[in-house]
């Protein structure tokens, strides 16, 4: 099974790629797809996921066909063959 990772922003730019096609044996969860996007594309670690945390959410809004994850099911949400997942960088400052 295939899903669409889209990268916006500075994702983009990081990751020199507009959209990364991801295989999955099954249905599976959100944060073992970005386990797969980093795998796929270490540079994004740094930029995606918060190293103390060790979790994308502080740095990216994710969605999922359109929705994102926090009205679904967080990291937990699955994704199935045929979605479309969407990497927004947030932006913040100290």
């Amino acid at each position: 099974m295939v899903v669409t990772v889209n990268f916006i922003g500075a994702f983009r730019t990081i990751s020199s790629r507009d959209k990364i096609t991801i295989r999955i044996k099954d249905t599976t969860s959100i944060k073992k797809v970005v386990k797969k996007i980093v795998e796929e594309v270490p540079g994004l670690k740094r930029a995606l996921i918060d190293p103390e945390l060790e979790d994308p959410r502080p740095n990216a809004l994710i969605l999922v066909n359109g929705k994102e994850i926090s009205v679904l099911n967080g990291l937990e949400t699955l994704v199935k063959d045929g979605d479309e997942i969407v990497l927004v960088p947030v932006i913040h400052g100290g």
